[in-house]
């Protein structure tokens, strides 16, 4: 953004609803760590095969997400190496507000899985970081 605000939220809107879906954003942060195929996220979420390549699916839309093949295998990636980066912002910015985000009475979370979410986002957040 160049230091700028953009004039239309729209596109940006539209970005963090893609990330905004808690699957998503899962398989986001485990190919941060490098490619996977459906077959080891479906493994990794616990979710049938379907869900996964739906939201797939929306992640290859939105052009976060690519693939290549190998065989009758698809391997799954980050498009935008830039991901990483707003994913490291997130969690400092979650840092820095504490418990603001999570304890928001709209979009947070209720106060006795805060800490659990706090926990495994941290976690994921490592993980994601020291693949880059």
């Amino acid at each position: 953004m160049n230091g700028r605000v953009p004039v239309d939220p729209a596109p940006a809107v539209a970005l963090f609803r893609s990330l905004g879906d808690a699957t998503r954003l899962a398989i986001v942060l485990r190919l941060a760590q490098g490619e996977a195929r459906v077959v080891d996220l479906t493994r990794l979420l616990g979710l049938a095969q379907s869900t996964v390549s739906k939201h797939l699916a929306c992640l290859r839309d939105c052009r976060l997400v690519d693939y290549r093949s190998k065989g009758r295998q698809s391997y799954y990636f980050l498009a935008r190496p830039e991901l990483i980066d707003l994913l490291r912002s997130a969690e400092l910015l979650l840092a820095e507000t504490g418990d603001a985000i999570a304890l928001c009475p709209v979009y947070g979370e209720p106060a006795a899985t805060t800490t659990t979410t706090t926990s495994a986002t941290a976690a994921t957040a490592t993980t994601a970081g020291a693949a880059s």
